[in-house]
């Protein structure tokens, strides 16, 4: 069982019973305007992508998405690695609106990353977000990633302003 704990935070494997949680921290305007594609609009859409993403963490091919939870098991999030092709994976995170502005998410990150790439054994890691998610590009400065590019790239199938950095241990 895949489990991290920090100060506040434990990352752990998704259960069936998380629906209802994912459902509502994908609603909020943040992540309809940046991960278009992580929101689920009913329980059963969350639920689906649950069972998705449990039948991944046995393998190393991805997405590995791992749910981050308060210490009271309230689910805020989740932090996950995402392969891109050609040896080269993406971390992912998203906190829910009602727990932003806490830190949790560079908490998360932080933790998430050195065993995240242990287990792939990686020594880079990209993030990749819209220009305009200031709060994705604090996240991951905070967390040691250098700015590698910003201009117009491919970003889930459109040309947008984008900033791409790599992480490396």
């Amino acid at each position: 069982m895949f489990k991290i704990e920090t100060e506040r935070l434990i990352i752990t494997e998704f259960m069936p019973d998380m629906a209802q949680a994912v459902h509502e921290n994908s609603l909020d305007e943040d992540n309809r305007r940046f991960v278009p594609d992580e929101v689920f609009e009913t329980v059963e859409e969350a639920a689906e992508t649950i069972k998705f993403l449990v039948s991944q963490y046995g393998s190393c091919e991805g997405p590995l998405v791992y749910p981050v939870l308060l210490k009271d098991k309230s689910n805020i999030g989740y932090v996950q690695a995402v392969p891109l092709g050609n040896g080269v994976w993406e971390i992912g995170y998203h906190i829910g609106v009602r727990y932003t502005k806490n830190g949790y998410a560079t908490e998360a990150v932080k933790a998430f990353l050195p065993v995240i790439m242990k287990k792939l054994e990686l020594a880079k890691m990209a993030g990749i977000c819209l220009a305009d998610n200031i709060a994705s590009q604090k996240v991951m400065e905070k967390c040691g990633f250098v700015l590698e590019f910003k201009g117009l790239d491919n970003y889930q199938g459109e040309k947008r302003e984008i900033c791409r950095y790599w992480y490396e241990r």
